[in-house]
């Protein structure tokens, strides 16, 4: 679409955050009787650890794409999904 890979980038990594929010609230909303104040201060702590691990995670990424491609990442997925392929066909992995 005439992007550049990091502004490409980005917009993937912002399209992501509503939905793994939602996603998150609508868990947390199933289960809310399940939660005591132990488990909330457990999703605190560990929301807060995700999102500083992602911030430092995401600015790295983008570092790295501005002077490399994405065709290691293609291969690397490419040889992944043919293994999972060939472990499903011989019954070393059951996707159900």
């Amino acid at each position: 679409m005439g992007l550049d890979r990091k502004t490409a980038a980005e917009f993937s990594f912002l399209l992501a955050v509503p939905t793994m929010f939602v996603a998150t609230g609508y868990d947390v909303f199933k289960h809310r009787h399940e939660f005591n104040f132990e488990n909330w201060n457990l999703l605190l702590v560990g929301f807060t650890t995700a999102f500083i691990s992602a911030l430092i995670a995401v600015k790295w990424f983008l570092n790295f794409i501005k002077n490399h491609s994405f065709i290691p990442f293609g291969i690397y997925r490419i040889v992944v999904g043919v293994l999972f392929l060939l472990a499903s066909v011989a019954g070393f992995i059951r996707f159900s």
